[in-house]
């Protein structure tokens, strides 16, 4: 059994950090070093740190995710072979995602430079989907074949389905989020807005989107809208088990979103709850539009909305997409699994 040295600049209960150590840990011996700091300024130095005077001996690296700033150190302080997750481009990120520098700029130029040598420096780079994985061997001229896609799945130890107590009087539509914009929370706010008059169906958001949304939530005057500002992610299973249909995402027209699969759909489907997600690229390299999930088009309130609705009025549709949307679910898991067994394998 093969030692891997496993680092990352996120929290490592993010999800993709989590999904990553847990799987490795079935198939390697890990030494981890990590930080669950609230701050990036905080957890980098002591990652940092600690990898340098780091002296157990290991065959490999996994640098997790939000590793890039961390990828120079170790290529200077290890010539073992390195994996690393390419799970967002930070390029992207800050200059077209949330867009607070220019691409062209010093700080862009600099993002561009760590996500292209991250990747040139890895011997194998694992990605969470084929389109995001298309759009790193392309725009920073990466072979694709060095790519391997892992998608993300979710932790069966938590999220399983579960029985709940139905109320009748209410039918409970359920989201979280952080609200990035890439999400299309106000997509989901204005079908809201339209779905008004149906005093029966209820939307349940959990996150701080009251907070971030505040203009548009006061223009709009809802009033069937229950938000939550926040929960212990160990009872968001509760919340969801409750809901009678899941909002996955993402609805928003933006590039990085028809991209990435959000993590909320593969907790959804491993819940057998039925889903609804934007009919985008991405979602369909696993789903198909009512048979395991249901698309709605992207960065459209009144799509959305008939979507929603026809859950309502058809119960059996709903039960059927949540079979077969768990069902579809435990493949991709076993696909994962698979997928991470192999990764460790190199000249």
């Amino acid at each position: 059994m093969k030692t891997i040295l496993f680092l990352c600049g996120a929290k490592k209960s993010y999800v993709r950090n989590a999904m990553n150590l847990k799987m490795l840990k079935k198939n390697a011996k890990v030494i981890e070093i990590s930080s669950n700091a609230r701050s990036y300024y905080l957890r980098f130095p002591l990652v940092l740190l600690r990898f340098i005077f780091c002296h157990q001996k290991y065959d490999l690296v996994f640098v997790g995710f939000l590793g890039q700033t961390l990828m120079p150190f170790v290529k200077l302080r290890t010539k073992k072979p390195i994996i690393f997750d390419a799970f967002i481009s930070l390029y992207d990120t800050l200059c077209f995602d949330r867009k607070i520098f220019r691409s062209g700029s010093l700080i862009g130029k600099l993002v561009f430079w760590l996500d292209k040598k991250s990747c040139q420096w890895a011997y194998k780079i694992i990605n969470d989907t084929n389109t995001h994985a298309d759009y790193f061997s392309k725009t920073f001229n990466i072979k694709i074949e060095k790519i391997q896609t892992i998608y993300l799945g979710a932790d069966t130890d938590i999220f399983y389905p579960r029985s709940a107590p139905k109320n009748n009087d209410k039918f409970i539509v359920f989201y979280y989020g952080s609200g990035l914009s890439l999400q299309g929370i106000d997509i989901i706010l204005k079908a809201a807005k339209i779905i008004e008059k149906n005093e029966k169906i209820v939307f349940q958001l959990v996150g701080p989107i009251r907070k971030k949304y505040k203009s548009l939530i006061n223009h709009l005057k809802l009033k069937n809208v229950e938000f939550i500002d926040w929960i212990p992610y160990e009872q968001l299973p509760e919340k969801i088990a409750n809901a009678d249909i899941c909002l996955g995402g993402h609805f928003s027209n933006i590039d990085k979103a028809k991209r990435v699969i959000s993590g909320k759909t593969y907790q959804f489907l491993a819940m057998k709850k039925p889903t609804i997600v934007g009919d985008n690229p991405v979602n369909r390299e696993l789903f198909e539009h009512k048979k395991n999930v249901y698309m709605v088009r992207i960065s459209d309130p009144q799509s959305l909305t008939d979507g929603i609705l026809e859950f309502n009025d058809n119960p059996q549709l709903a039960a059927r997409i949540a079979e077969d949307g768990y069902k579809s679910f435990n493949n991709i898991m076993q696909k994962t699994a698979f997928a991470f067994s192999g990764i460790f394998s190199y000249e």
